[in-house]
């Protein structure tokens, strides 16, 4: 019986007004009016994944002999007609339709019961309307059929894992952008030797390609951690119902579920050797959002290194210009700021937080379940989505447009004292010391001193009494390019 703007539905705790209009039922309208806490809204990935393991379970199920033909209120439906119907409601909200119905958010019941009946319900009712029912007809029942072989408890760690797996792909993709970028300007930022800084202190010489080609690497690297992590989630626990051993579910069901999902989306998946381990545990989980952590880690490192090479640019090492894309301040003209470096570090550090969560959720398991999944499932897809905004903003409108100030970078080299060291296997260590406090004082370079004080017979080398000619200084000071490729400089054979 409806009333107006309402249907009303029924459920183990009694009668509740749903609107009219949605296909969602009872038990999430429920969960609609116990959980407003922040009006987030689960995301897009966890949407398609649930969906898609209920649309493989109406075929495996249906391919099993399960389904009975059904009749409601004096109409028949064959058992083939039943799971088609909700097959094809899976399909519609994998395509992306019917996402504006799936409204319960992450701080909700424990385990994912309101996000999986949210999901059966959605379903239920757009199977309904297929085979030309009313919302609320139920023809096809969200828990009887939809739900047929499942529980939350298998449902949503099952969902986790694909839809993070769905999503891998652009996330690596964007990753492999970035480190494409950065190779890039490795190779056109070869030629600039610069000075190294370690500490924050000045240091040996390096080329700016060589910093660039590092962060290239370490990018490269963080990709191969989130690939491995990522293989944990290919092994699927769905099958384990509620605690592992497959109560209600075919003995059959958990090969065949695993095949079939496989199939319909063609991400490589693996059978789990242990449900009830698959149902206790979300160390796979966490041990994905770890390795998306480490990448925050290198990606926050990154980008203060950017900030740092660009500051100023009268007062700082202005040694990159990272693109202007907006003015950088409300009451001083001209300020341009590193906007998308410092939006790439906000990004980040709610990655790490994200993961802060996951970390927090995973280990709250207790006994045959962890009931802290729905949080855990929500802030590993956001993650992914942060990181992948991200990355792809500040590839494109960061890495891709910066240039080098060759001028100030090679001028900075030439203040620096600590291409001295270049004379330690020449001089040695001591007298390099003492060369550099001189040099400091002086305001004068090491290389301009060092030949003044061959000259005057006042060096002499490392393990000898025999004075250092100027020549020898010139040697090993003369290509500081050099210094960036190893070795030992000035130094020949024995002598």
């Amino acid at each position: 019986m409806s009333v107006t703007g309402f249907r009303k539905e029924k459920d183990s705790l009694g009668e509740l007004n749903v609107p009219a209009e949605v296909l969602y039922g009872v038990q999430t309208q429920r969960a609609v009016e116990n959980f407003p806490i922040s009006g987030l809204k689960p995301w897009r990935a966890f949407v398609w994944s649930i969906a898609l393991v209920k649309r493989s379970a109406a075929l495996v199920n249906f391919e099993l002999g399960l389904f009975n033909d059904r009749e409601v209120d004096g109409k028949k439906f064959t058992a083939k007609q039943l799971a088609e119907a909700i097959a094809q409601a899976g399909a519609e909200i994998m395509q992306g339709q019917w996402n504006d119905q799936f409204v319960v958010e992450p701080f909700q019941a424990g385990a994912g019961t309101s996000h999986n009946m949210n999901a059966n319900e959605v379903m239920a009712n757009r199977a309904t309307q297929i085979l030309g029912g009313q919302l609320g007809q139920y023809y096809v029942h969200p828990n009887d059929h939809v739900n047929m072989a499942q529980s939350t408890n298998d449902t949503i760690p099952t969902a986790i894992r694909l839809g993070a797996l769905w999503r891998l792909e652009e996330l690596l993709g964007a990753l492999k952008n970035l480190q494409t970028a950065l190779e890039t300007k490795a190779k056109e930022f070869d030629p600039i030797v610069k000075s190294g800084r370690t500490h924050l202190q000045d240091a040996v010489p390096v080329r700016l390609g060589q910093e660039f080609a590092a962060y290239a690497k370490a990018v490269e690297r963080d990709m191969e951690r989130i690939q491995r992590s990522a293989e944990g989630l290919r092994r699927l626990g769905i099958g384990g119902t509620a605690v592992g051993s497959g109560l209600n579910a075919h003995p059959e069901y958990h090969q065949k579920m695993v095949k079939k999902i496989s199939e319909l989306t063609g991400i490589r998946l693996t059978e789990s050797d242990n449900l009830f381990e698959s149902m206790q545990s979300l160390a796979d989980a966490a041990d994905f959002s770890a390795s998306l952590r480490t990448l925050a880690i290198t990606l926050i490192r990154i980008a203060n290194d950017f900030r740092l090479l660009a500051s100023g640019p009268s007062t700082g090492l202005d040694e990159i210009r990272l693109p202007a894309v907006q003015p950088g301040s409300s009451i001083m003209p001209g300020k341009v700021n590193p906007v998308m470096a410092e939006m790439l570090d906000q990004a980040m550090f709610h990655v790490v937080g994200c993961d802060t969560t996951i970390a927090l959720a995973a280990q709250a398991g207790q006994l045959e379940l962890n009931v802290m999944m729905p949080i855990l499932g929500h802030n590993l897809f956001e993650m992914m989505q942060v990181i992948i905004g991200s990355v792809n903003a500040f590839t494109e409108r960061a890495v891709k447009g910066l240039t080098a100030n060759q001028e100030k970078a090679e001028g900075w080299l030439e203040k620096n004292a600590i291409v001295v060291t270049a004379l330690n296997p020449v001089i040695g260590y001591s007298q390099g010391a003492a060369l550099v406090k001189e040099a400091l004082a002086q305001n004068a370079s090491i290389k301009e001193l060092a030949v003044a004080k061959a000259n005057a017979g006042k060096l002499t080398h490392r393990d000898e009494e025999r004075p250092v000619t100027a020549d020898e200084i010139e040697s090993a000071l003369s290509d500081l390019r050099k210094l960036t490729e190893g070795g030992i400089s000035g130094v020949s054979g024995g002598g």
